[in-house]
C-alpha cells in the first residue's frame, strides 16, 4: 500500500481489457494520482505526442501494457501494423522515460516472442534459441525489442526497468470481436450465437491438435504490480500458470460451459499457430512472488458470464 501512495503513475492501455483491471488493483493498493493516456489525445507511436504525455503527466513510474495485438488472423492481416506500432509505442516511451529520470518502467512483452519450437516448458533463457512462428512474427519481434532496450539502457544508464512475458490472457472486458480476438473470446462468441440461433455445429481454425497456456486476466494485473513493487532487473520473467490444454480440449470445455452441444468442425486450411505453448513460472516465483490464483475453469465462468450479461455493449477491436 505505501509503495504506490506517493507515486504518479501513467498506466498505457489503461481504459482496454487488461489495463483497468491494473489501474483497479493500483486503487485498491492506495494510488492516487493514475494517469491513463487515451489515444485519441496521445498517439504512442507518435515521439511528439510521447514527449507532451510526459510532460502533461510528470511520471514516476510507467506500466506501458498498450499494444497493436489480435489473433492469428489479425495477425496475419496487419504484420507491418502490428511491428511497427508495437516497436515504436515501447522504444519511445522507455527512451523519454530515460531522458526524464523517471523511477521505473514496466513493459509487457509476450510469450508470441519466443522460437516456435521451443521446449515445453518455455524457460526465459530459451527466448533468443530460434525465430518465432511466422503467424505472429512480426508482433512478438518487436515486443521482444522492450527486452533488449531494458538491458541496453540498464548496462548505459543504469535506468531501472521491468519486462514481462504473459501468456495468453482472458476474463472480463476482453475483446470479443471474432475478425481480431484471441481463442478464448472467439470461442465464447462464436458457441453462444450458435446455441442462440440453433445451429448444428460451429466451424473453428487449424486442426485443434496445439496447446497453450491461458492466465486470467486479474491475476496477470496482480503479477504487473507485484513486479513493479518487488523486481527491479532486466532479466526477463514469465508470467502464467504453467499450466497447457490443447485447442480441441478447450473448444469442448467451453461449448459444455456455454451449453453448446453442436459439432466442432475443424477447418484444417486454416493455421494452427505455434505447436506448443507452456511457462516455466519459477522466476515469478522466485523474483517478485506471483502465483496465479484462478484456474482455468474459474476463469471462463467469470468470462462467459460477464460475456452473457454484457453482449449488448461488447468492446470490439478494428485494424
Amino acid at each position: 500500500m505505501s509503495y504506490w501512495s506517493d507515486k504518479r503513475v501513467v498506466v498505457t492501455g489503461g481504459a482496454g481489457f487488461l489495463g483497468s483491471f491494473v489501474v483497479e488493483q493500483l486503487r485498491a493498493r492506495g494510488c492516487q494520482q493514475i494517469f491513463v493516456p487515451r489515444s485519441a489525445a496521445y498517439n504512442l507511436v507518435d515521439m511528439v505526442a510521447v514527449t507532451r504525455l510526459y510532460d502533461d503527466c510528470q511520471p514516476d513510474i510507467v506500466l506501458h501494457l498498450a499494444a497493436r495485438v489480435g489473433g492469428i488472423g489479425a495477425n496475419q492481416a496487419n504484420a507491418g501494423t502490428f511491428f511497427y506500432d508495437n516497436l515504436m509505442m515501447g522504444t519511445q516511451l522507455m527512451e523519454v522515460g530515460r531522458q526524464r529520470n523517471i523511477k521505473k518502467i514496466v513493459g509487457l512483452a509476450t510469450i508470441c516472442a519466443y522460437p516456435n519450437l521451443t521446449p515445453i516448458p518455455f524457460k526465459e533463457d530459451d527466448l533468443w534459441n530460434g525465430y518465432p512462428e511466422e503467424t505472429n512474427a512480426p508482433y512478438g519481434l518487436a515486443k521482444k525489442m522492450l527486452l533488449v532496450q531494458s538491458q541496453a539502457y540498464r548496462q548505459q544508464y543504469n535506468f531501472s526497468s521491468v519486462v514481462l512475458f504473459p501468456v495468453n490472457l482472458f476474463g472480463p472486458r476482453d475483446n470479443f470481436d471474432l475478425e481480431t480476438s484471441h481463442v478464448i473470446p472467439a470461442l465464447i462468441r462464436k458457441c453462444a450465437e450458435a446455441k442462440k440461433a440453433g445451429h448444428s455445429e460451429i466451424v473453428l481454425w487449424g486442426d485443434g491438435s496445439p496447446s497453450r497456456e491461458f492466465l486470467y486476466v486479474e491475476d496477470a494485473a496482480e503479477g504487473i504490480l507485484l513486479a513493479a513493487e518487488n523486481y527491479d532487473q532486466s532479466l526477463p520473467v514469465n508470467l502464467g500458470t504453467g499450466i497447457e490444454m490443447t485447442i480441441q480440449e478447450l473448444a469442448t470445455l467451453i461449448a459444455t460451459e456455454v451449453g453448446f452441444s453442436g459439432n466442432l468442425v475443424w477447418d484444417t486450411s486454416k493455421p494452427n499457430g505455434q505447436p506448443r505453448r507452456c511457462l516455466d513460472v519459477n522466476r515469478a516465483k522466485q523474483f517478485f512472488g506471483f502465483e496465479a490464483k484462478h484456474s482455468l475453469q474459474e476463469g471462463l465462468k467469470k468470462t462467459i458470464q460477464w460475456y452473457q450479461d454484457n453482449q449488448h455493449a461488447l468492446r470490439e477491436v478494428h485494424f
